[in-house]
């Protein structure tokens, strides 16, 4: 029977999109992180969020509040918009694996209360050639994840709004391209959104601030599996919790200071390692029958269940709970709300991922335009993530009304 030896550089490869720096080997034994399916859902997709750590829970709504929290769409500036954004993944890596994203929104009603939006985000994991046993080419596949997204926010007061999305996710690594997975396939889910959003005007000194938070609970739904449910995985169901600070500095000129949390909402699965015991030689030998019960509840978690254990069922304690706490923190300058210059930093615990590393960014918008690039400079060791680059181009639907109208008188 053939094997694709390339199909193990496929797997590591999606480790490294999930967790792509790990520990020092002096803390092997206490690297525990939390491991998903479809772990691209949680790749900031715009250049925004990007060049400030990796945030947008809170700041003002923009065209690609689908990703970070919908329910802004209903405190949008513009009536409707849409945009595009291209990310080119690990290059210090490959050429060839790219997150496409784009969303749009649309307020209805003529009492500036609702939205609907949508987005669809496009992951590619470029050729990957197979190989069998004797190093001859097999076969080439091209593993994809794509999800797509409708979602509805709404206004419950002149402060504050909630929103929901619905999505739809389908995840294909190629496994029916290789003739040592034949019962495996592709995997689909369905998942829901749940989001809310403040924001007030208070009056500092002689200067009107805004104060903005905001909360975003995503991928809320059922599990994936390529086998046809012998074995399956959870969605990166994550709470993220945020506030925006945003405050005049002088005519013109603003600086907003912008912070997320995170979490993941899905429960560690168990390691072997946390299954031993002293046996009456004194010789640490692993409890298999007990490691095996914990792999079975452990697959037999539901969804739903699995939120609710995330909270309490690290191996290390609550100790170990808040080290799979990850943060993003960033500022923004505008000029006239013409020109952006953004910075950050986003930073998990070297025993969760050991993602850590500054963003900056830039961007300028005019009233039927804005384009927005980011830069990521890792500050962990030899990561994947250092020099990735993220580009956005957005389109103000009333910007190019005006415009049209302006060109026919």
């Amino acid at each position: 029977m053939k094997h694709s030896i390339k199909y193990l550089l496929f797997s590591g490869l999606l480790a490294l999109l999930a967790f792509p720096v790990y520990a020092d080997g002096d803390g092997k034994d206490m690297f525990n992180p939390i491991t998903t399916g479809v772990t691209t859902l949680n790749i900031a997709p715009d250049a925004r969020g990007g060049s400030m750590g990796d945030l947008g829970v809170a700041t003002d709504p923009d065209v690609n509040s689908q990703y970070w929290n919908p329910s802004k769409y209903a405190f949008a500036f513009s009536s409707a918009g849409f945009s595009v954004s291209y990310t080119p993944w690990l290059r210090k890596l490959v050429n060839d694996i790219n997150l496409a994203y784009a969303a749009g929104y649309w307020k209805f009603g003529g009492n500036d209360l609702q939205a609907l939006s949508a987005s669809l985000r496009y992951f590619s994991l470029g050729s990957v050639p197979t190989y069998d046993v004797s190093g001859a080419l097999q076969n080439t596949v091209n593993p994809y994840e794509m999800a797509l997204d409708l979602g509805y926010s709404r206004k419950l007061s002149s402060t504050f709004s909630m929103g929901v999305v619905f999505r739809f996710v389908y995840s294909d690594m190629g496994f029916g391209g290789l003739s040592s997975a034949e019962d495996m396939s592709g995997a689909a889910a369905f998942a829901a959104d749940i989001s809310g959003y403040q924001t007030v005007y208070p009056i500092i000194g002689r200067s009107e601030c805004q104060f903005s938070w905001g909360f975003n609970i995503s991928n809320i739904g059922s599990k994936v599996s390529y086998d046809g449910g012998t074995n399956s995985s959870f969605l990166p169901t994550n709470l993220r919790l945020g506030f925006s600070f945003l405050f005049p500095i002088y005519d013109y000129n603003t600086l907003s200071i912008n912070f997320d949390a995170n979490k993941l909402l899905v429960p560690a699965a168990p390691r072997q390692s946390d299954y031993t015991y002293i046996d009456g030689d004194g010789y640490e030998q692993y409890d298999t029958e007990a490691y095996n019960q914990a792999k079975e509840d452990f697959n037999n978690t539901g969804s739903i269940s699995g939120i609710f254990k995330s909270f309490s069922d690290a191996p290390g304690g609550f100790k170990e709970e808040l080290q799979e706490i990850y943060f993003s923190t960033g500022l923004e300058y505008s000029y006239n709300r013409r020109f952006f210059v953004r910075a950050g930093y986003y930073y998990e615990n070297k025993y969760k991922g050991n993602r850590q590393y500054a963003t900056f960014g830039a961007g300028f918008s005019l009233n039927v335009f804005s384009l927005d690039a980011a830069y990521v400079l890792a500050t962990a060791q030899s990561s994947p993530l250092d020099q990735t680059m993220r580009f956005t181009l957005s389109f103000d639907m009333d910007g190019i009304k005006d415009l049209i109208g302006r060109r026919r008188r």
